[in-house]
C-alpha cells in the first residue's frame, strides 16, 4: 500500500512503518495519524508479520510533536473530539495491537510522540534521543494518553515532574527512570531493535498476544488483571502452539510455530 507520509518495508517477520516527514520533524497531523492506523490494522492482519517496528525519517527526530497549526484555534469541544478521535485511531490501537509495537526512538519524541512511543510495549532510543512533555507550555496537557501512560511507566511523581515542567529527558535518564528499555549508538539501533523482535517473533505469535492482553489488563478500567491473565492462559491451552511448544520441549527440540 502507498502512504502519504509514511514509509513501509518488511525484513522477514518484522514489519517497519516510517513517519516521513522529515522536514516537520516527522510531526503527527491527522493525515498521519489515519495512515498509521491503516498500517498497523494491516500489519496485525498480515500473517507474515511477528512484530512491528515504528520509527521517524531522519536523525533528528522520532517524532517532535503534534502539528499546532491543525488545532491552535479549536474549542473546547474540538478539543476534547481530537483526543478522543486520536486515541482511539491510533494510541489504544497501538496498546492493543495483537502483535508486538517497538517504537525506535531515533532523535526527539515531543509531546504527541513520546504519546506515540508509550504506546507501544517496547522502546529502543538512540543515544542523541531526548523526550519530554511540553504541552503545558502552550496552555494545553498532554491529550492523547501521556498523563496515564506516562505515570504508569515511571510513576506518578515523576510523571507529574515531567509534565510540569515541560522539560526533555536524555536518552540515559529516560533509561534509569524505565521510560525506555535500552539506548544503543544511532548506527546500532535499527540492528539491536531487529534483535529484539527476531528474539521475539521465535515465540508463539498466540501466546504473546494473550500476553500483551493480560498485561493492558493491569492498567485498564473496569478490568481485572488477574481474572484476565487466568483466562488468557487457560485459552493457550486450546492452541497448536501450546501443543507445539510443549511437544518440543518434551522432545529436546526448539519449537516451530506457525501462524
Amino acid at each position: 500500500m502507498e502512504y502519504t507520509n509514511l514509509l513501509t518495508h518488511q525484513n522477514e517477520s518484522i514489519f517497519w512503518i516510517t513517519i516521513n516527514r522529515p522536514a516537520q520533524l516527522n510531526a503527527l497531523n491527522k493525515l498521519t495519524i489515519q495512515e498509521l492506523h491503516e498500517a498497523i490494522k494491516a500489519a496485525n492482519e498480515d500473517i507474515s508479520v511477528r512484530v512491528i517496528a515504528l520509527t521517524g525519517a531522519g536523525e533528528k527526530a522520532f517524532v517532535a510533536g503534534a502539528d499546532i497549526k491543525e488545532f491552535a484555534d479549536f474549542s473546547p469541544e474540538e478539543g476534547k473530539n481530537l483526543a478522543k478521535e486520536g486515541q482511539k485511531t491510533l494510541f489504544d490501537l497501538i496498546e492493543n495491537s495483537s502483535k508486538p509495537v517497538i517504537a525506535v526512538v531515533n532523535g526527539f519524541a515531543l509531546g504527541g510522540g513520546l504519546e506515540l512511543a508509550m504506546a507501544a510495549h517496547i522502546r529502543v532510543a538512540s543515544e542523541n534521543a531526548k523526550m519530554g512533555l511540553p504541552e503545558v507550555s502552550l496552555g494545553v496537557i498532554p491529550g492523547y494518553g501521556g498523563t496515564q501512560r506516562l505515570s504508569q511507566l515511571v510513576g506518578k511523581g515523576k510523571a507529574n515532574e515531567m509534565i510540569f515542567t515541560a522539560g526533555m529527558i536524555p536518552a540515559s535518564e529516560a533509561l534509569s527512570w524505565g521510560l525506555v528499555n535500552a539506548v544503543t549508538t544511532q548506527e546500532e539501533l535499527v540492528a539491536t531493535v531487529e534483535k529484539i523482535a527476531f528474539k521475539i517473533a521465535h515465540n508463539s505469535p498466540r501466546a504473546i498476544s494473550s500476553a500483551i492482553r493480560a498485561v493492558n489488563a493491569s492498567t485498564t478500567a473496569n478490568l481485572n488483571g488477574f481474572s484476565t491473565e487466568i483466562e488468557e492462559f487457560g485459552n493457550c491451552f486450546g492452541t497448536k502452539d501450546f501443543v507445539e511448544g510443549t511437544t518440543a520441549f518434551l522432545e529436546k527440540r526448539k519449537p516451530t510455530f506457525t501462524n
